[in-house]
């Protein structure tokens, strides 16, 4: 058996393992609360009485705030770990069933959810650390030092047509209803289907949005040499509540944020591991 053989013979093993799977739907849970708190400080934005960035850095710093909260932060670091490694097994292995470009398409798209957990998991760190730093002014600095190089803001501006075209791909993920691919629908009533299913398209579309009008902020950066709308989902939120209509879609999207993180939980019970 080759080296390569031999990795994925191993990777599928620990990607099978009860372990692992028991860590991951417990990292659901997490990945729920981090949604919840969202949704509040989305609305928060909305009518304007938020001292905490609209972003995943300032839900975990909320938590953080309240009683318990450095359990519960140590908890979510834990989930998002948990399941950094789970999806990292899969970009090695593949899920079952798929198979050639959709195989290939899977594992790239376990790359990418490797990535943002671990990324959730580093914040939660960061801030049990007692980071003062926010992700939003982060962000806004590290613009700001590549546009200043050559060739700096074309690759701000493509970084904003990729985060804008994750965007639309989660508008479309959720109201194609491709997330029940992933799910044990056969395990399901008729009625929690539904539930499912309204949840999950509710809460993927609301997503799209947020961050697709992240990613055209961050192109806009680009082009005016702005490194202030290179905020991320603050800045987004931040933007849409400046406007006459703005809280009331801000509205709208802490409504998806709550439905995204309701739809974790059931992730915990019927997701495929």
């Amino acid at each position: 058996m080759s080296a390569t053989s031999q990795a994925r013979s191993t990777a599928s093993r620990a990607a099978n393992s009860k372990p692992l799977e028991y860590l991951a739907r417990a990292g659901f849970v997490a990945y729920g609360v981090i949604h919840l708190l969202l949704a509040w400080l989305v609305l928060q934005v909305a009518f304007g009485s938020s001292s905490s960035e609209g972003d995943q850095s300032g839900a975990l710093r909320t938590l953080a705030q309240q009683p318990a909260g450095g359990f519960l932060l140590v908890l979510i670091a834990i989930g998002m770990i948990a399941l950094a490694l789970w999806q990292a097994f899969e970009a090695v292995v593949g899920e079952s069933g798929p198979r050639g470009k959709a195989a290939a398409a899977e594992r790239f798209i376990s790359v990418c959810r490797t990535v943002m957990y671990g990324y959730f998991a580093y914040l939660a760190i960061k801030v049990l650390s007692g980071s003062s730093t926010s992700q939003a002014s982060k962000s806004e600095q590290t613009t700001s030092t590549i546009m200043d190089n050559t060739g700096g803001r074309w690759l701000i501006g493509v970084v904003g047509l990729v985060v804008a075209g994750v965007g639309i791909g989660l508008v479309v993920y959720g109201l194609k209803k491709k997330f029940e691919e992933h799910l044990n629908i056969g395990q399901m009533s008729a009625s929690v289907r539904r539930t499912v299913r309204r949840l999950g398209m509710t809460g993927y579309s609301a997503k799209g949005v947020a961050y697709g009008i992240a990613g055209v902020l961050v192109v806009s950066a680009a082009v005016t040499y702005d490194p202030d709308k290179a905020r991320g989902l603050d800045a987004a939120l931040k933007t849409l509540a400046g406007n006459d209509w703005g809280p009331w879609l801000l509205a709208l999207i802490a409504l998806g944020f709550l439905a995204h993180g309701v739809y974790c939980f059931f992730q915990v019970r019927y997701r495929k591991v």
